[in-house]
């Protein structure tokens, strides 16, 4: 008997095998491919017909595993469409190293003993009231959002609805923005439902990686927390979706296989027809104009912990003090934070910048040090003694040539938060101080630094964005934004909306366990209303003005961008190349499309990079006229297209 296989590959279509074996739909089996043996999945459909005549080899084996779903495959029939991604290559997101694990060992049981505790804690009037209106007892599709100010106690009302779910004898994924926020979420976890759940992510073991798939796959695994990945984990019986912090663009997958995690979590839960809840303090646009459409439903938590109030803000106007020379903190902002300090008030500086200085410029040839490999400035990490491109990894250290007389002079342009760091712990000498940013917490001691800032063994913070996603500091009561103006740069459409939602995240930090607390925000910019706009308590005035821009402009979410990059080493190839390749999809796919033109980053990891833009009504017409032409399309050697369909950035 015949079968359509379909393997961890580039391949769009599955394989034609065969068998005497028994085989259903979703089974994983092994197969021979060349001259290599490798794991596939009986698919839903065989490849299309081919005139050409080959040899069906034969199905090795079938594999002792629980098949995948029917529901899973026909998610990523959708997802290969949509993201117009090879459907092997979606199949190879569920695989771990393109395979399927056989083995499995119940002796991990008593790591994720799905025992719950009896409840130790009470939810307040308001909690119990919005956990009613999520209802998830009909266990259908729907998308429900859960918004509240930070530090409203969002996730205990999520617990309990998981909780739920969980009674039921479903599974429940949920899903987290960054690796960093795990560990203090674990323990939340845990103090909570009395068990352990499995932590999916990145930097998880291949041992420990098997043991949680194989326990998911089974059934025995209640419960996965899990960054971007964990949604393509194979589910027996997922009951449960929930996406925290959803309005946060780390949720987008743009190297490989280029995806929306939020949204394909959405989808997800519709192939599955269970329900999804979104978590946030202030939605994505996307998410607020489904709300106003009445597609997704919404329940609002107002009250803070304790009643805490929100933090004050305060505006300290750069352009009426005096810096000192190579000073970013002003004599007002010291004043402030002494103060605080007596209080016993953990203190946070805030910039979102990593490393030392972003511009590192010699006072006397004037060149700047930029990556070899990429059209951008290396930026230079005190602490580790040397620059480097935040793109490709490239290093190098300080020292260098001048082109008029000896060793460059350099002058370092612009701070980022160790240079801020060094200019705190002059002022303040005897606190004791920490950089909190992707550089220092994705190590191992991460964990210990987290539990002596929650003890307020740590006075002074300096941090980037990482510091507002979702972390709960009971001491921390002062932020100083270094420079709001900083961050409101950038090749990008959503600008406003980032700001809007970092400086609410980031002002939630504070004040959580009742005490006052005040942002501090240090500008040039003579525009306050700005940040009066995006610290209102109310978010909703901020995006109903945002909505109304798009609509005007004809903009996501009112319009699907697709973006297409072509990459090679040859310049002049590849501007012609992008230009023949425009001509050829023009009149042939459903929507406009804009450029070629260079992209902002020209150069990346020693490739050039030109940018084609297709805007088009949000069909899927677009991505399958589009997937069709690229199929067909022979690009010059050398010459790369990756295609990303609502793109966040535009680098």
């Amino acid at each position: 008997m015949k079968f359509p296989i379909l393997l961890p590959n580039i391949f769009n279509y599955p394989f034609t095998y065969e068998s005497d074996i028994e085989l259903k739909i979703g089974d994983f089996v092994e197969v021979p491919f060349g001259k290599s043996k490798i794991t596939g999945v009986v698919w839903d459909n065989f490849e299309k017909n081919s005139k050409k005549s080959f040899k069906v080899r034969k199905i090795i084996r079938k594999l002792e595993i629980p098949n995948l779903k029917k529901k899973t495959l026909q998610f990523l029939n959708w997802f290969s469409e949509y993201n117009i991604v090879p459907k092997g290559m979606a199949l190879k997101l569920v695989l771990l190293s393109g395979k399927a694990v056989e083995k499995f060992d119940k002796k991990f049981d008593s790591d994720f003993n799905n025992t719950i505790q009896k409840n130790l804690f009470e939810l307040t009037n308001e909690q119990k009231k919005i956990l009613n209106e999520i209802n998830i007892s009909n266990q259908k599709f729907n998308v429900h959002v859960l918004q509240g100010t930070t530090g409203s106690g969002k996730t205990i009302v999520y617990f309990e609805a998981l909780k739920k779910i969980l009674k039921k004898g479903f599974q429940g994924l949920i899903m987290l923005p960054e690796i960093g926020l795990t560990n203090q979420f674990e323990k939340k976890f845990i103090e909570f439902f009395g068990f352990k759940p499995a932590i999916w992510h990145s930097g998880i073991t291949k041992k420990n990686k098997e043991i949680i798939w194989s326990g998911i796959i089974n059934g025995e695994i209640k419960v996965v927390i899990g960054a971007r990945s964990s949604l393509f984990l194979p589910f027996k019986k997922l009951g449960l979706i929930i996406v925290d912090e959803e309005h946060d663009q780390s949720y987008k997958q743009d190297e490989g296989v280029i995806y929306n995690a939020r949204d394909m979590a959405i989808s997800r839960a519709s192939f599955e027809n269970i329900p999804i809840n979104l978590i946030t303090a202030v939605p994505s646009v996307e998410t607020y104009e489904n709300i106003k459409k009445k597609k997704y439903n919404i329940s609002k938590l107002t009250k803070r912990y304790k009643n805490a109030s929100l933090p004050n803000y305060e505006i300290i106007n750069l352009n009426d003090v005096k810096l000192e020379n190579h000073s970013w903190i002003s004599k007002q902002i010291i004043n402030k934070v002494n103060s605080h300090l007596e209080k016993k008030d953990q203190v946070l500086f805030f910039l979102n910048r990593r490393g030392f200085s972003p511009n590192v410029l010699c006072k006397k040839c004037f060149n700047s040090f930029s990556c070899p490999n990429c059209s951008i400035n290396l930026v230079y990490h005190k602490n580790k003694k040397n620059l480097l491109c935040h793109y490709c990894g490239f290093k190098s250290s300080l020292e260098r040539n001048c082109t008029k007389d000896g060793l460059c002079d350099f002058i370092f342009s612009g701070p980022g938060v160790e240079r801020i760091s060094e200019e705190v712990k002059k002022n303040f000498p005897s606190k004791k101080i920490e950089i909190f940013s992707s550089d220092t917490m994705n190590k191992k001691s991460s964990k210990d630094k987290l539990e002596k800032i929650i003890n307020n063994e740590i006075q002074i913070l300096v941090g980037t964005q990482l510091i507002s996603k979702g972390f709960h500091f009971p001491n921390l009561n002062c932020i100083v934004v270094v420079d709001i103006d900083l961050s409101s740069q950038g090749h990008d459409l959503r600008s406003a909306e980032k700001n809007l939602q970092l400086y609410h995240q980031l002002s939630g930090r504070a004040g959580r366990t009742g005490q006052s607390s005040t942002v501090y925000f240090q500008t040039y910019n003579y525009n306050t209303k700005m940040i009066s706009d995006i610290t209102d308590k109310n978010p909703e005035i901020f995006l109903d003005k945002e909505i109304e821009i798009r609509k005007k402009n004809s903009l996501p979410p009112f319009q699907r961008f697709i973006s297409l990059i072509l990459t090679g080493e040859n310049e002049v190839k590849l501007e012609t190349e992008a230009m023949k390749f425009k001509l050829a999809i023009e009149n042939k796919i459903y929507g406009k499309i804009l450029g070629p033109v260079s992209a902002p980053i020209f150069r990346l990891k020693r490739k050039y990079r030109v940018r084609l833009l297709i805007r088009g009504s949000k069909t899927l017409k677009l991505q399958n006229s589009l997937a069709s032409i690229i199929s067909r399309y022979k690009f010059s050697s050398g010459i790369k297209l990756s295609v990303d369909v609502d793109p966040i950035s535009f680098n």
